[in-house]
């Protein structure tokens, strides 16, 4: 499977997941510069989605990531002068109705990632897209290493997509507790609820305990109540106090800068390609 030549240029092949209100101008500049692709997020299901579109096209912006519903128009205006559009998705329903709507690439959002989260693993998503769609995918959820992205592209992805590991860097716009939370946290403390958007979600635990809810008694929500507009206190408080965060995040020991971070990153990739092919090579000489 090729990637588009957008996709091909980068240190490693990872996304940096678009964070609502974290990821600033200051950690998407810092993480191109660092050699992995960084993005920006814009509101859904609002009304200014039509100004945002319009503007990803009056600057050619070469990849662009849609969610919640593939929108044909969308992908038409980002078509129109070469860019190319990844949907997020969470199961196979999804992926066929995304592809079949325009988008050229997918990002399989399984489970343990941060925010809006499957529940489907890893191993059953990647392989279960990878029997109808050859072209490119990421995969989310629970990815803090380079590792995890080296066991992404052995699954048969094309790179990975990390989002909660990024919001511990220097750069990235989220208040101290935040980023001192997640260095301080792991995998036991993340909670899985529809609450707070009306979309099931990954979030910290001690978070949730700190706006006075009880992190194991939380009520279910109408998934009808789902608002990522442009304004409602509901929505400003989901992220604002509660914070989103994928299972991952216990491979980060302590808060750095981004450039840091993906050294790091790399370092941890590059390592285990050469392990898994030290493997390959010791299983051949004794076979």
């Amino acid at each position: 499977m090729a990637l588009p030549p957008i996709l091909q240029n980068l240190r490693i092949p990872v996304i940096g997941s678009p964070l609502f209100i974290i990821s600033n101008p200051a950690l998407v500049i810092a993480q191109c510069k660092a050699g992995v692709i960084g993005s920006f997020p814009s509101l859904k299901t609002n009304n200014r989605l039509e100004h945002d579109v319009e503007m990803c096209v009056k600057y050619k912006v070469p990849v662009v990531i849609t969610s919640l519903g593939a929108r044909v128009e969308v992908n038409e205006a980002i078509h129109s002068y070469g860019g190319i559009v990844l949907h997020d998705i969470i199961n196979t329903i999804f992926a066929r109705k995304a592809l079949e709507k325009g988008a050229d690439g997918l990002i399989a959002v399984a489970a343990g990632a941060g925010g809006h989260a499957g529940t489907i693993s890893p191993l059953a998503l990647i392989q279960d897209i990878r029997e109808f769609f050859d072209g490119p995918l990421a995969l989310s959820g629970a990815m803090a290493n380079g590792g995890a992205v080296a066991a992404a592209q052995a699954m048969g992805a094309g790179l990975g997509y990390i989002g909660s590991a990024f919001i511990s860097c220097h750069e990235a716009n989220a208040v101290d507790g935040y980023k001192d939370m997640i260095v301080d946290s792991d995998a036991k403390d993340i909670v899985y609820s529809n609450l707070f958007t009306g979309v099931h979600g990954n979030y910290l635990a001690p978070s949730i305990a700190q706006a006075g809810l009880n992190p194991n008694d939380l009520p279910e929500s109408d998934p009808s109540a789902m608002n990522f507009g442009s304004g409602g206190n509901q929505e400003a408080k989901a992220w604002r106090d509660i914070w989103g965060c994928g299972q991952g995040i216990g491979a980060v020991k302590s808060r750095m800068s981004t450039a840091d971070y993906v050294d790091k990153l790399e370092a941890e990739y590059l390592g285990a390609i050469d392990a898994l092919n030290n493997r390959r090579a010791f299983s051949m000489a004794t076979a």
